[in-house]
């Protein structure tokens, strides 16, 4: 007899229909399974029958031929226990034949029968929405991230028995409603009003989060630079419902979603260690799998001690700073991980870190400083548009009892420039052109439109090119710069103002 039961597959950060055809032939007892499974796929035969066993069930003493289609799919991890499962007990007519007609089963098995966690639930979710399955079963602890999708009936099953009991109509397992779900406490982000002085910093910071741009802080040790990257997260935009799917996606796929968070509803603040390799920072592996950009879509990556890192590991990153995604190509095909994040990066001036520090005295050779300092190259300094030094902090500063202005109110400001993008860029989106989300974005046809400026801010730019010698990418990025300050002022167009305080964020020192 054969039975089939569908399933799914995670390829990249999406799914793929899998169908799981189990046989029941004559000849002596045997279990064999095909379509390419991997090492925890070929497994799977003495987890579901120990299941099956003590469960109560019958295991069948028959040649068992299961297959996993399509065979040029490769599979992974243990998420077609249960529906191998069912597709034994349904050619064994244990189940009804029919009863999961229609419907899409995902989940591990232990050894008696409980159903554990599988990753990717939000993309199979998704994937069953997009083939127009209305029935997801899943284990009990993915039903509440699966659920986040519309118009797929989420079915939580907690055990093996529940589910045979369910499908013979003996009990009923309710499909999860979304809205019944309580509501995470989201964690603490660190407040900028915490942060003691650094006035010019903090308005950096907001002109970066007003417009996603990148952003480099140079100071001494214990300037304040690592807190101030750690407020960031608290002064951007809140995500809307679809790029908070798009980052649940991206963790689920990692199996790095705490279950107690089915949606992911804070941008990431990703700050990964310097000694990370270069498939660890940008995503791969013999089978690709995201890295650190990706879990940064939407959010902040934050580079700290930003020399340190390996120079091969650092300059990866200028590829996906400029196309927002990452594409990693292996001999079994090509993968593309979305990375859209804004780059937060702190440095010491110098190997010591007191280089120009007014009040302690540097210990290293200017050939030392000029040695740390070129371990950041050209083309990657040239992707961040602002650059500001962070100070030593005075006394009076940090003994003053006041507090400065809190994160929310920073928020609200750089929320109403983003509102000014969204519509501008709206109203001027050519069909077939994906629609731009910040400043930050806007490729030179866009810069052209949006960022015209009168005689005396052209004379300001020549004298800027001259001095500062800015590349033609620098130019485009003072310019989407100024055209965020000018958002955060209010104003339509880009005045000299606006463009002489986004000449100010270019760097004065040589690296």
């Amino acid at each position: 007899m054969l039975a089939k039961v569908l399933s799914c597959a995670v390829v990249g950060l999406d799914g793929e229909l899998v169908e799981v055809e189990v046989d029941r032939g004559r000849g002596l007892p045997s279990f064999v399974l095909v379509g390419l499974p991997d090492a925890a796929v070929k497994e799977s035969g003495q987890r579901v029958e120990a299941a099956i066993k003590n469960t109560g069930l019958v295991w069948p003493r028959a040649r068992l031929t299961i297959n996993l289609a399509p065979a040029n799919l490769r599979k992974e991890g243990p998420a077609y226990d249960l529906p191998i499962a069912l597709g034994v007990l349904a050619a064994t007519e244990q189940v009804p034949p029919d009863a999961v007609d229609g419907a899409m089963v995902v989940g591990e098995l232990s050894l008696d029968g409980s159903v554990r966690h599988v990753r990717g639930a939000l993309p199979m979710a998704a994937k069953a929405r997009r083939e127009g399955v209305k029935t997801l079963y899943v284990p009990a602890e993915d039903a509440a991230e699966a659920a986040m999708i519309p118009d797929v009936e989420v079915i939580g099953v907690p055990h093996l028995a529940d589910l045979v009991n369910h499908l013979h109509g003996a009990t009923v397992l309710h499909p999860l409603d979304p809205d019944s779900l309580p509501q995470p406490q989201l964690p603490p982000v660190t407040d900028l009003r915490e942060v003691k002085g650094q006035e010019h910093v903090k308005r950096a910071l907001e002109v970066a989060a007003a417009g996603g741009h990148n952003l480099i802080m140079v100071g001494p040790p214990g300037a304040g630079k690592t807190l101030l990257a750690r407020a960031m997260p608290g002064i951007l935009p809140s995500l809307s419902i679809d790029e908070a799917l798009e980052v649940t996606k991206i963790y689920s796929v990692c199996d790095m979603l705490p279950p107690e968070t089915p949606l992911i509803q804070i941008r990431p603040f990703r700050a990964p260690h310097h000694t990370i390799s270069n498939a660890g920072l940008v995503g791969g592996g013999r089978w690709p799998r995201p890295g650190e950009v990706s879990l940064a879509h939407r959010g902040v990556l934050f580079l700290d001690e930003l020399p340190e890192f390996g120079q091969r590991t650092l300059e990866v990153l200028r590829q996906p700073l400029e196309d927002k995604r990452v594409t990693i190509s292996r001999a079994q095909g090509t993968l593309t991980f979305p990375a859209s994040f804004m780059m937060v990066a702190a440095m010491n001036p110098c190997p010591c870190g007191y280089y120009g520090d007014p009040g302690r005295e540097c210990t290293c050779s200017m050939s030392m400083v000029s040695r740390y300092q070129k371990r950041i190259s050209g083309p990657l300094l040239d992707r961040i548009d602002i650059h500001v030094e962070v100070p030593r902090v005075e006394y009076e500063k940090l003994a003053d009892e006041r507090l400065g202005e809190p994160s929310a109110q920073v928020r609200e400001r750089v929320e109403a420039a983003r509102e000014r993008q969204r519509a501008r860029f709206a109203a001027s989106t050519v069909a077939g052109r994906p629609s731009l989300n910040c400043n930050a974005d806007m490729q030179p046809a866009d810069v052209r439109v949006h960022c015209q400026v009168n005689e005396t801010g052209k004379s300001l730019l020549k004298a800027a090119m001259s001095q500062l010698q800015l590349s033609a990418r620098a130019y485009h990025r003072v310019l989407k710069l100024a055209r965020t300050i000018a958002d955060l002022s209010g104003s339509e167009t880009v005045q000299p103002p606006h463009l002489a305080e986004a000449i100010q964020y270019r760097p004065r020192r040589q690296f």
